[in-house]
């Protein structure tokens, strides 16, 4: 073992949906980072990540780690084969929702390391939708092989355990970025109530339905919560450009309808996740349709309002003791406008009532990084 200011030197290649200027996907980057970094430090083992990204100049500069070409064999080659071991997650990476692709390189990322006899470890992924039954032995492959598997909700263990991966070899765990902290030196603050100004409130949207039925549902309920009290709008771009975009046009269907004075705004959009933690942060409440933004919330204590497009924003807030306030099929905006008067005029009551369910997943948050660092401690120092 490492002893003093020698400890032993692991490297470990981290597979994800980095690169791509995607906020919530970067915040759990960096929450893995941080979790790898302190769990070392515990342990006395120095933690040297290798992260496989589509932008590795930008990654590399953010975060100050190597990073290499995700889509390039000679480097998922070599960065595996001189690695320690490989990490695959967090984020949304086995589900078919999007493509037929996803579940192919991802899987056939960890079987590489499989077959170059490096251990693989699942850390805290959401599992699904799968919806191509061809698709499932490619899984239950990986994860049988797998050192350590964790995963972010129970019904993602559920489906694992569906397709024939062991129920006792897969922990339940929050998503990393429920122990993301803000940026060193801030600290939140009530942007609205607390300097006599209209309570602030974020919104996160995406592009879902090719009709924009559901931003317009969306921009209704925004302007029936205006009619009720005045507020500011700020607009939370996760993932850019399209998120901004999207924003842009709910902007847009706002003009001239929001009323007691209320105002809309855009923040600039940012690559540091941490930023975007701080801008969340400072809101009195939260129109969450990004999983991220309302984790984000959540590590925040913000109140918040689900909009539900996929099953893993329902299962985060079910964590929560939560239900959504509509999905991208029907969102009622006098129903919207009156949970969200609700949430702004008892902030406090909220955090009292779900304050202990948040906490227990900001301690929790923390085990897959123990238990990878522990792996890495007792087994490969033998």
């Amino acid at each position: 073992m490492g002893t003093g200011n020698h400890p032993q030197v692991r490297r470990l290649v981290i597979s994800g949906y980095y690169g791509f200027r995607n906020s919530g996907d970067e915040a759990v980057l960096r929450s893995i980072l941080l979790a790898l970094e302190e769990q070392g430090t515990a342990q006395e083992i120095k933690i040297q990540p290798i992260v496989l990204s589509a932008d590795p100049a930008s990654t590399s500069s953010v975060y100050g780690v190597e990073s290499v070409r995700r889509m390039h064999p000679a480097d998922l080659w070599n960065a595996i084969k001189g690695s320690d071991g490989l990490i695959s997650g967090g984020g949304s990476l086995l589900q078919d929702a999007t493509g037929t692709k996803t579940i192919p390189y991802y899987t056939g990322v960890m079987k590489l390391a499989q077959l170059l006899g490096k251990p693989t470890f699942v850390y805290a992924q959401g599992i699904g939708p799968v919806n191509r039954r061809w698709m499932d032995p490619m899984i239950k492959g990986v994860m049988r092989k797998s050192a350590y598997v964790s995963v972010r909700d129970a019904e993602s263990a559920a489906l694992l355990a569906r397709i024939g991966v062991q129920a006792d070899k897969i922990d339940i765990v929050p998503d990393p970025v429920m122990g993301l902290p803000l940026p060193a030196g801030t600290l939140a603050s009530a942007a609205g109530q607390a300097d006599s100004q209209p309570p602030l409130v974020g919104v996160s949207l995406r592009h879902w339905r090719s009709d924009g039925a559901d931003m317009a549902r969306a921009a209704e309920a925004l302007i029936a919560l205006s009619n009720r009290m005045p507020v500011r709008l700020r607009f939370l771009p996760f993932h850019t450009p399209s998120d901004a975009q999207t924003s842009e046009q709910v902007m847009e269907r706002l003009r001239g309808r929001l009323g007691n004075g209320s105002t809309a705004e855009l923040a600039a959009p940012g690559d540091d996740p941490q930023q975007m933690l701080l801008e969340v942060s400072r809101c009195d409440a939260l129109l969450g349709m990004r999983l991220h933004a309302l984790i984000y919330a959540a590590g925040q204590m913000v109140p918040m309002l689900g909009l539900s497009y996929d099953p893993k924003i329902d299962h985060f807030l079910n964590r929560l003791g939560l239900k959504a306030i509509g999905s991208t099929e029907q969102l009622d905006p006098e129903a919207f406008a009156e949970a969200a008067s609700l949430l702004l005029a008892d902030k406090a009551g909220w955090q009292a009532k779900h304050g202990p369910a948040i906490d227990l997943l900001r301690q929790q948050s923390q085990e897959p990084a123990q238990q990878i660092v522990g792996y890495l401690r007792h087994t490969l120092s033998r």
